[in-house]
């Protein structure tokens, strides 16, 4: 029976910068061992202390312009006036052993991940208990101009409606509750039945 686990699946968590998600997923990696996270590539400049192929893949637009064409992106956008996109090459190979990928990624990419993958991904909506609440706390980060702010709640604000399309929902009030939560779901991520071969499983089991 145990060929029938650790299959490979997808977690794709969402929600506004600023609600928690790192912090979030970093208590859930105490739990999942045996996991991947999907690094994003992008075009913006890098953050203090964000280091190329730990936090972000940072290429030039032309370098990333070419990636499209070649196709090697599960999918790409542009956030706040910056290319952000997935390569697939890590992502099918740490599938193929069996390993959780984990993606942080936004509502743009969360509907096409959904699209090409949506039998083996499980999705999960992550925001504050209010608007005021980020507010808060892109404030108190200190890493962001007003600009930047506002446009973040700006795309905040769009965000939420789309949270009828995620399969599940946290808000993240409580950094303990709230990674229980997320660390329960990304468990019952890899056992979908429509990650196993159902036939063969019946077969053996009689």
């Amino acid at each position: 029976m145990n060929n029938y686990l650790n299959k490979g699946a997808v977690l794709l968590i969402s929600g506004p910068s600023g609600c928690g998600k790192s912090s979030l997923l970093k208590e859930v990696y105490k739990t999942i061992k045996d996991y991947y996270f999907s690094i994003s590539t992008t075009t913006r400049l890098p953050r203090d202390g964000e280091k190329d192929g730990v936090d972000y893949h940072f290429v030039s637009k032309n370098e990333f312009e070419n990636d499209i064409h070649e196709g090697h992106f599960l999918e790409h956008a542009i956030v706040h006036g910056n290319y952000y996109g997935t390569s697939l090459k890590p992502i099918i190979s740490a599938l193929n052993t069996g390993k959780l990928v984990i993606f942080d990624i936004d509502v743009q990419g969360h509907r096409i991940v959904k699209q090409k993958l949506s039998d083996i991904t499980t999705s999960v909506f992550i925001t504050t208990p209010s608007l005021e609440e980020l507010k808060h706390r892109l404030t108190n980060r200190g890493t962001d101009s007003e600009d930047i702010i506002s446009k973040r709640l700006n795309n905040a604000t769009n965000e939420i409606e789309q949270l009828g399309k995620y399969d599940y929902f946290i808000i993240n009030d409580n950094l303990e509750e709230a990674s229980k939560l997320l660390t329960s779901i990304a468990n019952a991520a890899q056992a979908k039945t429509k990650l196993f071969d159902i036939d063969n499983i019946i077969k053996s089991w009689h």
